[in-house]
């Protein structure tokens, strides 16, 4: 190699070394709690329901709900009503590991239902900063309950076509299917009737579905197929799908 070249590719290695370096020490000022910054900007300070919603706040979500003491720490800080329970080991594609009855969240209450602390924690997330602030907008009240009809069932995935041979994300509670919401003055907002709605219940469903592709990987609604109909499928993780 030519004396002009090393000394060229020299120069590169030393300006990457130095911007990691300085990337590096960057992080770390920023996560230091010494910082300044607001927690919900910092990396490393625990995720927190009612903190406002920052870009940080996806990686944040996704590293709790990867550890459960993290999980069940946010859950109580936001009052959420989550007891834990052991975990449920039925089959090697079925159980619950991170197991809770959830039977509140916030401002709303639900029937006990036992799922995993990752989907409780995301149903937590939407209910703070979707739920009920849109329920405050159209309709100037909270939602007071949410209506559900499951989350852990061990079955295969359904389709139009039956019952296929993988696993459904309800095998591990990794999902929640949601079919409506009461409103403080006693409104019922079904999601069957309503979806098509014109007025405020249809708009507030659907603003909501929406909304709820924030927090969960993949999302089914009525307008997907007729399984779906009378609900919301909200599933953790899978494929961006939000319709």
């Amino acid at each position: 190699m030519k004396a002009g070249h090393r000394s060229i590719l020299l120069g590169v290695v030393q300006f990457v070394f130095n911007v990691c370096i300085y990337g590096l020490i960057m992080v770390g000022m920023i996560a230091h709690p010494a910082s300044g910054l607001p927690p919900e900007w910092r990396p490393n300070a625990p995720l927190r329901v009612s903190q406002p919603v920052t870009p940080l706040t996806d990686f944040r979500l996704r590293k709790t709900v990867r550890d459960a003491e993290l999980c069940r720490s946010a859950l109580l800080a936001h009052k959420v009503e989550a007891r834990a329970l052991p975990p449920l080991l039925a089959t090697d594609t079925c159980g619950i590991a991170n197991r809770v009855s959830l039977s509140r969240l916030g401002l709303a209450s639900l029937a006990p239902v036992d799922t995993s602390c990752a989907t409780a924690l995301r149903l937590a997330m939407w209910e703070a900063h979707s739920l009920q602030p849109n329920a405050q907008s159209l309709f100037g009240q909270d939602v007071v309950r949410i209506a559900h009809i499951g989350s852990y069932a061990c079955r295969a995935i359904r389709s139009d076509r039956g019952s296929g041979t993988r696993p459904s994300s309800h095998s591990r509670a990794a999902a929640i299917d949601i079919s409506g919401f009461t409103l403080a003055d006693g409104q019922i907002l079904d999601l069957k009737r309503d979806w098509n709605e014109s007025g405020p219940k249809g708009t507030y469903l659907r603003k909501v579905h929406r909304e709820a592709c924030r927090w969960f990987g993949l999302v089914l609604g009525p307008d997907y197929n007729r399984l779906h109909a009378d609900h919301f499928h909200l599933q953790n993780t899978g494929w961006p799908i939000c319709r």
